[in-house]
């Protein structure tokens, strides 16, 4: 189904173009995620022996962290091209065949948000994965025909922030499986530093370094932060990202030393001093800080679980002794009984 016409601003022009710019090209480029980067290596090299066109891969894991990158990079190492669409986007049956007759040998057709495809979209993609055929059916009632066509060998990349969500036919069709991590920080100093290059930034490395920290270990949110420095630096200083611009930039946008915002910082806070640090059901949090729960499970809580601040319990989430010192509360001790009350 071809996407709707849309009025596109200079502005949104520029955005986009500094993110396709800033995306890796090749295998060699990408900092980060080596166990997913070695393994794809092993699969791009083997299929390009064979002769055949790249397994169907899955790639899993919290947004940000280069899923639809990874499919660029992909395409461009087999040498194909990319369709790229979202699950969402695919309403009909009717959506995803006329996606399909379209591919041609060796073509990446990406599908990010791959869980929410429909039912009927995910019986017409099994055989089209497995067998690369599209049963398409003629008519109605008794007189109805199935038509049978032959695909050329196409690669399926999925993206998806809710593994559990993928039915199981669905994801047991993908031949390679990948969940990517959050970055360590010596690779986020490095993202940084080629994104500033990219984007003719004058940057220094401690600068560089204290984006990285408060990156939450995404690329996405580090290349965010970049740019509002850089805004900064060309507004407020001289142009030149140097380690104090970076600290005032930051502090005007309220990121702390360790990458929290706002929101994350009321989130805790609402943990701790309206429900006595927890258990607290994620209905409640996502109404207590106008929040959708899937926004609070997918963007907020991972980082603050990597983090060591939250705990998931049967009953609910609960604020960890690091979260009150991060926000210079005391912590509550413990009684003989093993109730907690405050000192």
């Amino acid at each position: 189904m071809p996407p709707e016409d849309r009025v596109v601003s200079g502005q949104q022009r520029k955005v986009e173009r500094d993110n396709v710019a800033l995306r890796p090209e090749r295998l060699a480029d990408v900092l980060g995620q080596d166990r997913v980067r070695e393994n794809l290596s092993i699969i791009i090299e083997a299929a390009a022996a064979r002769g055949e066109a790249i397994d169907h891969i899955l790639f899993y894991g919290p947004p940000g962290l280069g899923k639809t990158s990874l499919a660029y990079v992909i395409a461009n190492e087999a040498q194909g091209n990319i369709r790229i669409t979202a699950g969402p986007a695919i309403e009909r049956a009717g959506d995803l065949a006329a996606i399909l007759t379209h591919l041609k040998e060796g073509d990446i057709l990406f599908i990010d948000e791959v869980h929410r495809l429909g039912k009927a979209v995910e019986e017409i993609l099994y055989p089209a994965m497995e067998d690369f055929v599209l049963d398409i059916v003629i008519g109605k009632g008794p007189a109805a025909k199935t038509l049978r066509l032959n695909l050329p060998r196409f690669t399926v990349i999925g993206a998806t922030t809710r593994l559990a969500l993928l039915a199981g036919p669905l994801r047991d069709r993908f031949g390679a499986r990948f969940r990517l991590d959050f970055y360590e920080l010596p690779a986020m100093e490095g993202i940084v530093v080629r994104a500033a290059d990219l984007l003719n930034v004058e940057i220094s490395q401690e600068a560089a370094a204290e984006i990285a920290r408060r990156a939450r270990g995404t690329p996405r949110v580090g290349l965010r932060l970049l740019r509002r420095v850089r805004d900064f630096a060309e507004a407020r200083a001289d142009g030149v990202v140097t380690l104090e611009v970076t600290r005032e930039a930051l502090a005007l946008m309220e990121i702390d030393h360790l990458g929290l915002d706002d929101v994350d910082r009321r989130l805790l806070r609402i943990i701790i001093e309206k429900y006595s640090g927890g258990p607290v059901g994620l209905d409640t949090l996502a109404a207590a800080i106008s929040e959708d729960r899937a926004t609070i499970m997918d963007v907020y809580e991972p980082y603050l679980i990597q983090l060591g601040f939250i705990d998931r319990t049967p009953r609910g989430r609960t604020c960890t002794e690091h979260a009150y010192r991060h926000l210079d509360i005391v912590f509550p001790e413990a009684d003989d009984e093993g109730q907690q009350r405050l000192l």
